[in-house]
């Protein structure tokens, strides 16, 4: 087993600013971060490991205080930044530091352009190293403070394999005429954004199966939400793991008015009535003391978009299973989207849809065209 110390781990200013300067010098880097999404209110990155072809180092973000040195490695051209499914990285790494990034190597990206089926880190590092990794890991408090040694020969083995990896599917890539693809979509990844907003996660429409309550079940169900969101706050607990959203749609259905009713219910165990219990029929009173609540009215899509939508979809399912990809790589949701949307059908104006990716212009440009003007 590779293992890795404490010494490897970046915790102060100046080693900081020493691992900025080895990586300066690189041509190419792997990087990923660990989060602890499973034990906080709010999602932090609590872990960035980097290997360089020499060397593994881990940089520890709660321990410092200002990580902005690192951000002329991610924004500099010159050096390649290697991930595994870079976007949810990227985002944490955006949201958290403010890092913008240029030149990146998607190896999870790589293989699906591939057409490989299992594109899971550790699947691929078993099928390309032998190596096998403990995926118990995935669900650990990469928050808590010090991290166990396993914990961090663990992280280490996320980056360790990745630039031999890159360098196998950067082959397999070129040989399959894929390459110009591979670029487009890497490009791509350094404009992903994150379009949600915690804010409004725990509002009462995003419970699974809320839109079956009344108006005045879902008045309840955004009481029962505040109450949770409050409390997950103050416990800096993930809102799951407060009360979960089944049990809360299922206090909004029957609107209990004792302890004794609230008992009854899904995921209502003696503790949870004991913790939670006078707080929660508090909630429902004021729900039901509320004005009715409806959904945001979403407005209705045109009619000729929803056929060029569907006349799309319909086109790329095809042309991935000729090409033996997963649909999105034939032509991301975004694009699609883009393509439905157009009112102006003309060549020029898909092209200009399709100008951040030339290869699939030039593969599929007509093709799309014929789409679009058949699906009006």
């Amino acid at each position: 087993m590779l293992l890795i110390n404490q010494n490897q781990v970046v915790t102060r200013p100046a080693a900081l600013r020493e691992l900025v300067d080895t990586l300066q010098q690189q041509a190419v880097i792997a990087v990923d971060t660990e989060s602890n999404s499973l034990y906080a209110y709010r999602e932090r990155v609590c872990l960035i490991q980097f290997s360089t072809h020499l060397m593994d180092m881990l940089v520890d973000p709660l321990a410092l205080d200002d990580l902005s040195p690192l951000a002329p490695v991610f924004a500099n051209p010159a050096i390649e930044k290697i991930f595994h499914a870079a976007e949810y990285d990227l985002i944490c790494l955006k949201r958290d530091f403010s890092f913008e990034f240029a030149n990146l190597f998607d190896t999870q990206a790589a293989a699906r352009i591939l057409g490989r089926k299992q594109v899971g880190l550790g699947v691929m590092l078993q099928a390309e190293f032998g190596v096998e990794q403990d995926k118990h890991f995935q669900r650990a408090n990469w928050g808590m403070r010090p991290l166990p040694a396993d914990h961090l020969t663990y992280a280490v083995q996320d980056t360790r394999y990745l630039i031999p990896l890159r360098e196998r599917m950067a082959e397999q890539l070129r040989q399959a005429g894929l390459w110009e693809l591979a670029q487009e979509d890497f490009e791509r990844l350094r404009w992903v954004e994150n379009h949600q907003n915690n804010d409004e996660e725990d509002a009462w429409w995003h419970v699974p199966h809320a839109n079956e309550l009344t108006p005045q079940q879902a008045a309840v169900l955004q009481a029962l939400c505040d109450y949770r969101d409050q409390l997950a706050r103050a416990m800096d607990r993930p809102r799951f793991k407060v009360i979960g959203s089944q049990t809360l749609h299922a206090i909004a259905q029957h609107c209990p008015g004792r302890t004794d009713e609230l008992r009854q219910l899904p995921g209502m165990t003696p503790p949870q009535v004991r913790r939670h219990g006078r707080a929660l029929l508090q909630a429902v009173q004021r729900g039901l003391d509320s004005e009715p609540l409806y959904p945001p009215r979403q407005p209705r899509p045109d009619e000729r978009y929803l056929l060029r939508l569907d006349a799309l979809r319909s086109w790329r399912k095809q042309a991935a299973h000729e090409m033996g990809v997963e649909s999105d790589v034939v032509l991301p949701k975004d694009l699609m989207t883009r393509l439905a949307e157009l009112e102006d059908r003309r060549p020029e104006a898909v092209q200009q849809v399709l100008q951040g990716s030339p290869w699939r212009w030039k593969r599929f440009g007509a093709q799309i065209v014929k789409v679009v003007v058949r699906g009006k």
